[in-house]
């Protein structure tokens, strides 16, 4: 039986997909969270976990971000992003920070159980239509630098407010800001980062 550790900050959400997977008498959902954090500590609690499954919006620690730290602590922990937001850029970043899965959540319940076993066997899984869509974009264009100015503005900060934040002057700041927004050929920085953030840049 496969053993999983389901992340996801809507609580019903979480619930209802947990009940569904056990349901099928292949899955035991080991454990619960609610944002990154919480997913490393219970990681540490269950050695035997074998594939973390987590959304990708949520508070103190997405689950890209997520997908990273567990990968590099765990090198063994499979990963499968379930999220409601299917950006092909997402594909992309997931797939660099090592998930082996990428799934839309209105996918049947017996489908996901396919895919997770897929995982477990060794294989990727990747929803068909977000896997032709990844192919046809084009990488992030932006250095980490860049993707950093850009996260931190998205939260409705000021140059300086960023500048602090990030220990950069805020000249340093106003320099990467015009770097982006000709890398995306916005008039805004604000035009900017929805642009990244529809392509699933950050």
């Amino acid at each position: 039986m496969l053993k999983v550790l389901l992340v996801d900050d809507q609580n019903l959400v979480r619930e209802a997909l947990a009940a569904l997977l056990e349901l099928t008498g292949e899955v035991e959902v080991s454990a619960q969270a609610s944002n990154g954090n919480q997913a490393l500590e219970l990681l540490e609690q269950h050695p035997e976990i074998d594939i973390l499954l987590t959304d990708i919006e949520m508070p103190e620690m997405d689950g890209l971000s997520l997908c990273e730290n567990a990968q590099k602590l765990y090198p063994q922990l499979l990963v499968c992003i379930l999220t409601t937001f299917g950006r092909s850029g997402y594909v992309q970043r997931a797939l660099s920070a090592g998930a082996r899965g990428f799934l839309v959540k209105d996918a049947p319940s017996k489908e996901l159980v396919t895919a997770l076993e897929k995982i477990k066997a060794g294989q990727k899984v990747i929803d068909p239509q977000l896997a032709v869509e990844a192919l046809s974009l084009p990488n992030s264009p932006f250095t980490q630098r860049e993707k950093e100015i850009l996260t931190a503005f998205t939260d409705s900060a000021t140059v300086a407010e960023v500048a602090a934040k990030l220990f950069l002057s805020p000249g340093t700041v106003r320099n990467h800001i015009s770097n982006i927004i000709s890398k995306t050929n916005a008039k805004n920085r604000a035009e900017a980062a929805r642009i990244a953030k529809e392509n699933g840049w950050i």
